[in-house]
C-alpha cells in the first residue's frame, strides 16, 4: 500500500513539472513572438518614414557659393542678448537711414508712426514727422474722399501704390516689405548687413547683366538693388560718423526692431516671471520640508500593556 501511494505521488510531480514545463515553454515562445513582431513593426515604420524622406524630402546636393552666396559675417547684436536690449540711439539713426535711403523703394507695411513714439521719438516729434504726408481719407459728407495730414494712427506710406507699379519702377522686381525682412532671412541681422555692405566690382571673367549689381552674399550673386550706402551719405544728427558699415548696422537695428517691436517687454516680462517662480520654488522646498520632517523622523513605540 505504502508502495502504491509512493508510486502516484511521484507520477503526480512528474505531471506537475510537465505541466509546468510546458508552461514556461509556451511564455517563452510567446514572449519571443511578441519581440519579433515588435522589432518587425518597428523596422517596417523606420523602412517607410526612409521612403517618405527619400520620395517627399528635400534634395541634399552640394552648393557653390556662386548659387547659395557666400557665409553672412557673424556681429554681435546687443539686442540678441540674454540681458540687454535695443540701443535706442541707434534705432533713431536707423529710422534716419531708412526715411532718407531705404524708404524710396521699401515699405514698412506693419509700423505705424505711433510705434516710433518712446522708442526713436518723441510724441512732438512723431506727430510732426507724420504730418509731412498726406493720406486719402472719407468719404465727406458729400460722399467724396480727401487728402488730410498723416496722424499717430496711420501706416508708414509705401512708396508704391501696388505691386504692379512697384515692379515697373525697378527692371521687374519689386521691393520687399521690411517690416519682417529681418526674420524672413536665414541668418537674419547677419545676413541684411553683409547684404548691404558687400557690394564690390565683379571678379575677371563675371559678366554682370545691365541692371543687375554684383554682390557675393546674394543667392546668384546677382541682385537688381543697387549700392544703397555710402560713406557721409547720411548726416546723423547726434554727430555719428555715417560710414557704410555705421550706416548698415543701425539701418539692420531699426528693422529688427520693426521685426520685434516688443522684444523688450519680453525679455524684461520673462525676467520678472522667473524671479517669481525662483520665490515660489525656495518657498514650496522649505513648506515641504517643514511638514514633512515631523513625519519621516517621527519614531513608533511599542509598549506593551501593564497588567494589573
Amino acid at each position: 500500500m505504502f508502495h502504491l501511494f509512493k508510486k502516484k505521488s511521484e507520477m503526480l510531480k512528474f505531471a506537475r513539472s510537465g505541466v509546468r514545463s510546458f508552461t514556461q515553454q509556451a511564455e517563452q515562445t510567446s514572449n519571443r513572438r511578441t519581440n519579433i513582431a515588435v522589432a518587425s513593426s518597428t523596422l517596417l515604420s523606420v523602412g517607410m518614414l526612409a521612403l517618405y524622406y527619400n520620395v517627399y524630402g528635400p534634395k541634399l546636393s552640394a552648393a557653390s557659393p556662386k548659387e547659395e552666396g557666400l557665409h553672412f559675417i557673424k556681429h554681435d547684436w546687443p539686442q540678441e542678448k540674454l540681458l540687454k536690449g535695443y540701443d535706442h540711439a541707434s534705432l533713431r539713426r536707423g529710422f534716419q537711414v531708412y526715411r532718407e535711403v531705404c524708404s524710396a523703394c521699401h515699405a514698412l507695411d506693419y509700423i505705424a508712426w505711433r510705434h516710433l513714439v518712446g522708442v526713436t521719438h518723441t510724441a512732438d516729434e512723431v506727430k510732426e514727422m507724420a504730418s509731412e504726408y498726406e493720406y486719402e481719407d472719407g468719404p465727406d459728407d458729400e460722399g467724396k474722399m480727401f487728402k488730410r495730414p498723416g496722424k499717430l494712427s496711420d501706416f508708414m506710406p509705401a512708396p508704391y501704390p501696388n505691386v504692379e507699379s512697384a515692379r515697373g519702377a525697378n527692371n521687374g522686381a519689386a521691393p520687399p516689405d521690411l517690416s519682417l525682412v529681418v526674420r524672413g532671412r536665414h541668418g537674419g541681422p547677419d545676413y541684411i548687413y553683409s547684404l548691404l555692405t558687400g557690394y564690390v566690382d565683379p571678379p575677371a571673367g563675371v559678366e554682370v547683366p545691365d541692371g543687375m549689381n554684383f554682390n557675393p552674399f546674394f543667392p546668384g550673386t546677382q541682385i537688381a538693388m543697387a549700392r544703397p550706402l555710402f560713406d557721409e551719405a547720411v548726416e546723423f544728427e547726434d554727430g555719428t560718423t555715417a560710414t557704410t558699415s555705421q550706416a548698415a548696422k543701425d539701418v539692420v537695428n531699426f528693422l529688427h526692431w520693426a521685426n520685434e517691436p516688443e522684444l523688450d517687454q519680453r525679455k524684461k516680462m520673462g525676467f520678472q516671471v522667473m524671479t517669481v517662480l525662483t520665490i515660489l520654488t525656495a518657498l514650496s522646498m522649505w513648506y515641504k520640508r517643514f511638514k514633512w520632517a515631523p513625519i519621516k523622523n517621527r519614531k513608533i513605540v511599542y509598549q506593551r500593556p501593564v497588567s494589573k
